[in-house]
């Protein structure tokens, strides 16, 4: 059986990913905090995984390069995604030093250590969106250029050129996958997606009178992190190039979220929304999203969950709890 190492895996992509490799016979070592342990286990429990006897979590600090390259020697793993670091932009404005060294130190010691030991796995590192440039008209693919403006984004950046170097350095089937907004039932409330749903169940339970947000009119691509972790495996086990964007391809408006969201609690969202343009962030576009042409058409990826079913699944989640 292979062997696969996830760092991050208790988040949002690792879960979805984990549960995809195991429905393929993998072995999974993941890299987690001890504390988060038990809640991965009861989460994949709610994706319908029943069986647990090919997941290892470590309890391993993964900026140390000792710690690293000993677990890398140890386990050989047959394929490396690395997930992990600090994931929040808007925190990387106050910490900024910190945010690029820790997103830049676990990707150097993972792809260091394999490069040390002559060994080299199929390798996904997780890029980000944010290090586009604004654009007005199209989506963005591949080709786009990249202009990072938040520490988080630069960090992303030094990280994907890296990607691009050693690939073509070593011939190393090391992939970057450039994702856009994703996410699921799993994903945190601080984020604007979940930060709707809470507010609006709140609200109906009349603990909560109104919402404030920053624009109704602002536009992201959304897909579900479920269909991300497949285009992950797909771009790492089958891609032929070092890049690939991630995403649907088709913006929403968060107006679009939010009249979803209130309309299934039977609620009239123009009477709780409260436009603040304060809590917009300084540099960030007002419509950002991808075109994933180049992984539709090569790996035949396209997102299975619409918008709306995706919010509705991460609402009925939240109802359930």
């Amino acid at each position: 059986m292979k062997k696969v190492l996830i760092t991050g895996i208790t988040g949002q992509d690792g879960l979805f990913l984990t549960k995809i490799l195991l429905q393929n016979n993998f072995i999974v070592y993941g890299t987690t905090r001890e504390a988060d342990s038990k809640k991965f286990f009861f989460n994949l429990k709610r994706l319908g995984v029943k069986n647990f006897d090919n997941i290892t979590p470590l309890n391993l600090n993964i900026l140390s390069f000792k710690e690293v390259d000993d677990l890398i020697n140890s386990i050989r793993p047959d394929y490396i995604f690395n997930l992990s670091g600090p994931s929040s932009v808007y925190k990387s404005y106050k910490y900024p030093e910190l945010t690029i060294k820790q997103i830049t130190t676990i990707f150097e010691n993972l792809t260091q250590s394999c490069v040390k030991l002559n060994f080299f796995p199929s390798f996904f590192q997780a890029s980000s969106s944010e290090m586009f440039e604004e654009h007005k008209e199209s989506g963005l693919s591949e080709y786009s250029k990249l202009r990072p403006k938040s520490p988080y984004a630069k960090a992303k950046l030094i990280n994907h050129q890296k990607v691009i170097d050693l690939n073509k350095k070593f011939s190393w089937n090391i992939k970057s996958g450039i994702m856009f907004n994703h996410e699921s039932e799993f994903r945190d409330k601080d984020y604007l997606f979940m930060k709707v749903i809470q507010s609006a169940i709140e609200i109906k339970s009349g603990s909560k009178d109104k919402l404030e947000i920053g624009s109704l009119d602002w536009q992201r691509d959304w897909t579900f992190a479920g269909d991300v972790a497949s285009a992950i495996n797909l771009i790492t086990s089958s891609g032929k190039d070092s890049v690939y964007v991630i995403g649907s391809g088709s913006p929403k408006k968060i107006q679009n979220l939010v009249e979803i969201v209130f309309g299934y609690f039977d609620l009239d969202w123009r009477e709780y929304i409260l436009l603040n343009n304060s809590l917009l962030r300084s540099g960030d576009p007002r419509v950002i999203y991808s075109n994933p042409t180049k992984l539709k058409n090569e790996l035949g990826w396209f997102p299975k969950l619409s918008f709306e079913d995706l919010v509705i699944r991460c609402i009925e989640f939240q109802v359930d709890k």
